[in-house]
């Protein structure tokens, strides 16, 4: 049977089965776990310093986190790790009670996070409309390039050619050979560059110092009370909420770019316990890396979970292992690939000036609010969350423009028949009972529903009011053509709304 069989095991399980192994996928798999490891180091590092923890505590949860999600993610190809979000979440919690207290916020969000994933909250990704996903899409690009401003400040003259020299290589190199990754090529030829030119430029080493030996499992050193409890879970919630958001969303995102379909419900419950194990581990905490993700997905053309787990494998041996040669790779080469992401992040064609005319003006509105507010943040759940309800306040709005009223007169003139065409819900409710010539309509009246769809209480209360006016001036009201939803509505809420009966 083939893959495409909505009965084959590919497809009931929603596209998971990997591709096969064969010695060019391993290659690229490999390669690529290789590159997105080196990459993670910095990273994990800086992220740390934001939480206030050790470089340790950052490297431990990207080596779990990885390994975790690796297997019981939803998502293949998808990196995890430590990540700022988290960081920004329960710094205050480190900061303020300790150490112990974090692990135990980590590990109680991965219990919400398992919860949520349960009750299937995955499924509110069908809320997010286009724009507010292209938005996001450009937003991650902006942050990726400004976390490498600061890497570009007050450094020796010597970085900037690296730098330089770095993004050539990953726009020539491919044209000579796609076997080996650019960017892992330019890691390499860089750091070779500078440590046999005696080139003295920031390094990883000056990050902070690499783990010597691998985490091992313990519980949380904080008092098991009621106390704890209500400390941890608003850091622990919040957590949960902004590591499922930029986790889910960075799914999609890797649904789009490799055409296919993932369980974004296991991949919620997968963050979960990839967290409550990193937690366990005296990790940090962390959810999807997209900056990570696209090295490996979009830059090194990683396909499968093997190269999420040797991320985070590699990770480790890098540290434990290679610690030294590791501590030399120079900042610039890690920089140039970084911001060799967030071009091919961009989504270039959203901002062209031919898609831009041609773009409903709310839609772009739409782009440009979740952008600003997630650079202006730094946070791109709060982006998210501001973008969607922005484009349901537009969509509402445009599709109560399309609500009308129509009316035609008996020739005798004893009865109007009003035709309402349209949705009716609360934003066109609002201003339905105003569409009508309450004092010099005829004694009779006849409201046609047949041609519009009720949604809402408000619209049941809207046309209970229509009723009402007409009835303090001597007329009857006859509403018809209600159907489905709409009928039963108004069937059970008519006078109870407005105190009519």
């Amino acid at each position: 049977m083939s893959s495409a069989s909505p009965l084959s095991p590919t497809a009931r399980w929603g596209g998971f089965r990997p591709p096969r192994l064969s010695p060019r996928v391993l290659r690229t798999e490999v390669l690529a776990g290789l590159v997105v490891a080196l990459a993670l180091i910095p990273e994990a590092i800086s992220f740390s310093i934001i939480a206030g923890v050790e470089p340790a505590v950052g490297l431990f949860a990207s080596f779990t986190m990885a390994v975790v999600i690796s297997v019981v993610g939803g998502r293949p190809a998808m990196i995890s790790a430590a990540t700022g979000a988290v960081a920004l979440v329960i710094a205050p919690l480190n900061r303020e009670h300790g150490f112990g207290y974090l692990v135990c916020a980590v590990i109680l969000g991965g219990v919400i996070q398992i919860v949520l994933g349960a009750l299937g909250v995955a499924r509110l990704m069908r809320f997010v409309p286009r724009p507010v996903m292209v938005g996001f899409v450009n937003s991650l690009a902006i942050l990726i390039f400004l976390a490498q401003v600061p890497e570009l400040r007050d450094v020796p003259w010597a970085v900037y050619p690296l730098v330089v020299a770095g993004l050539a290589l990953m726009v020539f190199f491919p044209r000579v050979t796609t076997v080996v990754p650019a960017p892992l090529v330019s890691i390499v030829i860089l750091t070779v560059i500078t440590v046999a030119a005696g080139i003295a430029v920031p390094t990883v080493g000056d990050k902070g110092e690499l783990p010597s030996s691998l985490p091992v499992p313990g519980l949380p050193d904080v008092p098991f009370t009621m106390d704890t409890l209500a400390t941890v879970a608003p850091y622990a919630l919040a957590m949960a909420l902004v590591g499922l958001m930029e986790s889910l969303m960075t799914a999609q995102l890797v649904d789009d770019i490799t055409d296919t379909r993932s369980s974004k419900t296991r991949e919620s419950i997968g963050q979960g316990i990839a967290n409550v194990v990193t937690g366990f581990f005296g990790g940090m905490g962390g959810c999807a890396m997209i900056g990570q993700t696209m090295i490996n997905v979009r830059v090194s053309g990683a396909r499968t979970r093997l190269s999420t787990f040797l991320a985070g494998a590699f990770l480790m041996v890098l540290c434990v292992v290679f610690g030294p040669v590791v501590s030399g790779i120079p900042m610039a080469a890690l920089v140039a690939v970084m911001v060799m992401v967030s071009f091919a992040t961009f989504d270039w064609h959203s901002v062209a000036p031919r898609t831009l005319r041609r773009m409903p003006r709310g839609e772009i509105a739409v782009m440009v609010i979740t952008v600003i507010c997630v650079v202006a943040t730094g946070n791109l759940a709060i982006g998210v969350v501001v973008g969607s309800i922005v484009a349901m306040a537009f969509f509402a709005r445009h599709v109560a423009r399309v609500t009308d009223v129509t009316a035609v007169t008996d020739p005798d003139g004893d009865r109007v028949v009003y035709s309402v065409t349209g949705e009716l819900f609360f934003a066109s409710a609002h201003e339905l009972a105003h569409r009508f010539d309450y004092a010099n309509d005829p004694g009779s009246v006849v409201i046609d529903l047949s041609a519009a769809r009720v949604w809402d209480a408000s619209s049941v209360a809207a046309l209970d009011t229509i009723g009402e006016k007409y009835a303090g001036r001597g007329k009857s009201v006859e509403i018809t053509g209600l159907h489905g939803t709409g009928a039963r509505l108004h069937r059970t809420l008519s006078g109870e709304l407005t105190g009519t009966s």
